[in-house]
């Protein structure tokens, strides 16, 4: 299946956004081993350094794109649909598309690439007048 930001937009959760996106890899997996230059010398690129820029703001800095979380440290473009070797040698058009890339924090992309919920941002609980218990 191929995951878009289109459809993406239509989910209104952040945990509705995160269980579309999640990959459930495996913790060490190597996704490009030595071969890690290549993708290396993309994110390096003037190219994907404009589409980085342009998806930060279209997601308006927050994780998923959802109100509410907002991203105060470090910035991670996702890309959706994992990108390969072969995406990178062959220039696959796509990887440098807005319409297959997310803004996300670092905890949220971990969770997206390894499944573990326990890493996703939680919004802070509203407090009422005479509310005394801890969170």
């Amino acid at each position: 299946m191929i995951k878009t930001f289109s459809k993406l937009k239509r989910l209104n959760s952040f945990k509705d956004r995160y269980e579309y996106l999640k990959l459930d890899g495996i913790v060490g997996e190597d996704t490009f081993g030595r071969d890690r230059r290549l993708n290396q010398v993309l994110y390096k690129s003037s190219e994907w350094l404009d589409i980085r820029n342009h998806v930060i703001v279209r997601d308006k800095g927050l994780d998923l794109g959802c109100r509410g979380y907002e991203i105060f440290d470090h910035v991670i473009i996702h890309h959706m649909n994992p990108i390969s070797i072969s995406d990178l040698l062959n220039f696959n058009p796509d990887i440098l598309d807005p319409e297959f890339l997310i803004t996300t924090s670092p905890a949220t992309h971990q969770a997206i690439h390894y499944g573990d919920k326990k890493l996703l941002p939680r919004l802070a609980q509203v407090r009422k007048p005479g509310d005394t218990r801890l969170w």
